[in-house]
């Protein structure tokens, strides 16, 4: 109880609710399902506070794991007091428990635990308790004749007051209050400090993407997440010296006489001060001894750690709601569709497949240098285009693209002399490559090259964007921000439960849907969604959810996790076409019965939740980035989010950002609070730097074009978060940002 009760107060909700979900979980319910259809149990908790839920409750069980193994250790020891089990038993978090563990761990001998053997404890407290008295006098009977062959060397007075400086430094810098409180005062007060390695020469290409870090320092608890991952990986490649800076600026403490304040606040956690006594100077060097030797190395070593971990928190989310987005982006539907993976010596590969997906043509053109067969590549489409009645163009948004673009809409202009109607619309082709050489890819397309597998996945892109997004590991897709330097486990647990709940969200077709697709339903493991696909392949398509029950290791318990997130447009029962759980059709044809709700009213609820599908209208004559003026004002298509802003696709191969301050007219601080990855936005052209490839852009549309007026999209707020990191592993100075996130396409 005293578990949920913690749980309840943290996410703020209700004891029973949190009990209620604890135990669905323990069951093996999934979050979707819970979310779904057991709501009135929960009392109406919502996924995202059931994945918070899950992940505060794995800590706490982890923390309670590990705190019962250190009590039982220190038991054992024979030095569990009841204040330290007071202690031990109310720490509330990992590193506070290991705190209080510290002085009981198994290390190897040191110093003081040599000094403590040969006797000397009682005269460090004596020295300590009573400052009045001679060091040297009382020192003098603890002098050692000759020093042991395994223990330290206490032959004189002052190796003694060696002994006892150990003794009481390395007590002190075992005080779990002490270190929590140096901690959080350098955290509130320290500075983190980053400069180039001695010896770099800061010319060389790959050092020079650091320039922003070679004379950098900021408080270190108001440091952006992207600019602490820059500085990590800077370290981590030997190029930066990193460190926390000490304050120094004088500030009113109980110990005036100590010139640094680390060594203040220590003196007064101590309650001591220096009045000259015969014991203080013992007590004053010992205490710097304190931090310089044992706390300030182990605090700043946990300030780095608390950094990184927030840092990565932040990317970490930035890359699961960006993904988020990019999986709920409108569908087009079951609608025929050419894809186009753009290409110039390689040629540009075309695919076409129908309104379920089916791969049906497959052609390759050279309309580009060195062949230029323009004509003929508008032959070949146009006759494609007839045979199949293909009414969506995909074009990949990779190196020729926007020359592809311009092919199509040729093609779409004779066309429509014909009175046949096609849109053209630009997908991202990012994670495409990595699909057509998976092995998922080549079970699906065996015989198909895998430079046309990557067409296929551009046409079926545009038709459901989820659907054939999950073929494709999250990380490959290209949303996230630092997504090499981040703890690949947590971040891959983060992303995949985006992709369950949205894949569940949506309800998945059981006749249409990939194995990979169906893995990702709540309650199928990727081995049973390949049984569901074998039964399919072996006995036709699915006419009832109960037939669900006749795949080989799919039980009871699987299904009712996941029947109610598969859905069967053409079976017998029309519930199947809902997201009504087959253990409520009872319940929900007596009410059809009864004509309390229609069958039309039910199938609404059960409606795909992604909004409608409509494309950015590019601008004719805008081809690159040569073509834009300042003032223009363009519609673009949101290809990625930042916390500083947000990165538009105009078509010209080369995105334009527009800054959190040129978003709106009020104060914005996330750029997520105004825009999200897909949508689409017009936006005036602010500045532009050709040969950097920059386009500073402005979603207020009364802006002032020009350099200076755009200089608030250019602030050191936004200099040194990198683009170019967001899909890639590198660094990018504040020159280089926006020519580096331009190279992400190619």
């Amino acid at each position: 109880m005293d578990l949920f009760k913690q749980l309840a107060n943290e996410i703020k909700v209700g004891i029973h609710q949190i009990k209620a979900a604890v135990e669905l979980m323990d069951s093996g319910a999934t979050v979707p399902f819970i979310a779904r259809y057991r709501k009135e149990v929960t009392g109406g908790l919502d996924d995202i506070q059931l994945r918070e839920l899950e992940a505060r409750l794995s800590y706490l069980r982890e923390l309670e794991d590990r705190r019962t193994v250190i009590i039982k250790t220190i038991e054992a020891q024979g030095k569990l007091t009841p204040e330290l089990h007071a202690l031990l038993l109310t720490a509330p978090s990992k590193q506070e428990l290991e705190d209080l563990y510290t002085p009981y761990k198994v290390k190897r001998r040191t110093k003081g635990q040599m000094a403590r053997e040969a006797g000397l404890e009682p005269l460090a407290d004596l020295l300590f308790s009573q400052p009045n008295l001679d060091v040297a006098a009382e020192a003098l009977p603890y002098v050692q004749a000759t020093k042991p062959e395994d223990g330290g060397d206490f032959t004189s007075v002052a190796l003694v007051l060696d002994g006892v400086r150990d003794i009481l430094s390395e007590r002190w810098a075992e005080d779990a209050k002490l270190v929590q409180l140096m901690r959080e005062w350098l955290w509130t007060n320290g500075e983190l400090q980053s400069k180039l390695v001695a010896g770099k020469n800061e010319a060389d290409p790959e050092i020079a993407k650091f320039r922003d870090y070679f004379d950098y320092s900021e408080p270190i608890s108001r440091v952006p997440s992207h600019r602490a991952l820059a500085v990590f990986r800077g370290r981590g490649l030997e190029m930066l010296d990193v460190k926390v800076l000490i304050p120094t600026d004088p500030e009113d403490t109980k110990a005036p006489t100590f010139s640094a304040l680390a060594e203040g606040r220590i003196a007064a956690h101590l309650r001591w001060t220096n009045q000259d006594r015969g014991s203080d100077a013992l007590i004053k060097k010992t205490i710097l001894w304190t931090w310089r030797v044992k706390l300030s190395l182990s605090t700043e070593r946990d300030l780095l750690t608390r950094l990184r971990e927030d840092a990565e928190k932040v990317a970490t989310k930035v890359f699961a709601d960006n993904l988020r987005d990019l999986l709920l982006a409108a569908p087009a539907g079951p609608k025929a569709v050419m894809g186009l993976d753009p290409g110039i010596r390689t040629g540009v590969k075309v695919a076409i497949v129908n309104s379920t997906g089916k791969l049906l043509d497959t052609a390759t053109i050279f309309p580009h240098e060195p062949r230029r067969e323009w004509e003929g590549s508008l032959f070949t489409l146009a006759k494609l285009c007839q045979h199949h009645r293909v009414e969506l163009i995909a074009i990949g948004n990779g190196t020729a693209s926007r020359e592809t673009d311009k092919l199509a809409g040729e093609l779409i202009a004779k066309f429509k002399l014909n009175n046949v109607h096609m849109q053209k619309i630009v997908v991202s082709e990012a994670g495409a490559s990595v699909y057509s050489a998976s092995e998922y890819a080549s079970q699906e397309m065996p015989d198909i090259d895998v430079s046309i597998r990557g067409a296929v996945s551009i046409a079926r892109r545009l038709q459901d964007p989820l659907a054939e997004l999950v073929k494709i590991d999250p990380k490959s897709i290209g949303v996230g921000q630092y997504q090499h330097d981040l703890n690949q486990g947590d971040l891959a647990k983060a992303l995949d439960a985006v992709v369950e709940d949205c894949v569940n969200g949506v309800g998945v077709d059981l006749n249409m849907a990939s194995v990979p697709l169906l893995s990702r339903v709540s309650g199928l493991s990727a081995s049973q969604a390949k049984q569901v696909v074998a039964w399919r392949d072996a006995n036709g398509a699915f006419t009832n959810r109960q037939q669900l029950l006749k795949v080989p290791s799919l039980g009871a318990k699987a299904f009712e996790q996941c029947a109610g997130f598969l859905r069967i447009r053409d079976g017998y029962n029309m519930l199947d076409r809902t997201s009504v759980h087959p253990e409520s059709y009872d319940k929900m044809q007596a009410l059809l019965d009864a004509s309390k709700i229609t069958f039309e009213k039910l199938l609404g609820d059960s409606r795909d939740p992604r909004p409608d599908f409509k494309v950015a209208k590019l601008t004719d004559g805008v081809n690159e980035i040569s073509d834009l003026r300042e003032g223009m004002i363009l519609e673009g298509t949101v290809s990625n989010v930042a916390q500083f802003g947000a990165f538009i696709d105009l078509g010209v191969h080369q995105d334009g950002l527009v800054h959190v301050s040129q978003m709106a007219a009020r104060f914005v601080s996330d750029a997520r609070e105004v825009v999200k990855t897909g949508d689409i936005v017009s936006v005036k052209v602010m500045e532009i730097d050709v040969a950097r490839k920059r386009i500073g852009l402005s979603m207020r549309l009364d802006a002032t074009a020009g350099k200076a007026s755009s200089n608030a999209g250019m602030t050191r707020s936004h200099e040194k978060f990198n683009p170019k990191l967001m899909q890639s592993n590198a660094i990018a100075t504040p020159n280089a940002m926006m020519s580096a996130f331009s190279k992400l396409k190619k």
